[in-house]
């Protein structure tokens, strides 16, 4: 049984080239040795840990280059077939996309009190009256903990507030740990 039908516009990135369509492609990825400090810290502290879900995350970031698509089959103007669309978001396909991803979640976390780790671009931190609330991203997933759970619970709200996402309750597996 089909629940639900999903389809997205995708860009031909692959036709893109470096230094000409786009500056930057690269999105910092959590590693494996960040991660397992994080989730030994926050056991030591007892913390919670939580799992999210960026829906359609790499639409959410604007792009810093000028870029133009053909208009796509079944939307094509058919009084103006010589047109094209600039995009001001990326599209899934774009090399930048992932990048521009990793720049709005860090500036939308930096702009609310976070501080980025110096080690590690994808662990994000933030402090409250003797309590910390510790953030780590890998692309479109996060996990996140603190000892205290309201702030738990008010990061989660702080990111429905901004982003689409799925919540999906304690963490139980990521990146094969």
């Amino acid at each position: 049984t089909v629940i639900r039908k999903k389809a997205r516009l995708v860009d031909k990135g692959y036709a893109q080239k470096e230094g000409v369509d786009f500056k930057e492609s690269f999105a910092p990825v959590a590693r494996l040795e960040a991660v397992r400090l994080f989730i030994v810290y926050a056991a030591h502290k007892s913390f919670i840990f939580y799992q999210m879900d960026m829906k359609t995350a790499f639409l959410y970031g604007p792009l810093k280059e000028e870029v133009y698509v053909n208009q796509p089959d079944g939307f094509v103007d058919p009084y103006h077939l010589d047109k094209v669309y600039r995009l001001k978001k990326a599209l899934y396909g774009l090399k930048q996309a992932p990048r521009a991803w990793y720049d709005e979640l860090s500036n939308f976390l930096v702009s609310k009190g976070f501080s980025k780790c110096s080690v590690d671009p994808t662990l994000f931190i933030t402090k409250h009256r003797g309590d910390i609330l510790l953030v780590q991203i890998n692309v479109d997933d996060i996990i996140f903990g603190s000892t205290n759970p309201n702030l738990s619970k008010q990061f989660e709200k702080l990111m429905h507030i901004k982003f689409k996402m799925s919540m999906l309750g304690e963490l139980k597996f990521f990146l094969g740990i």
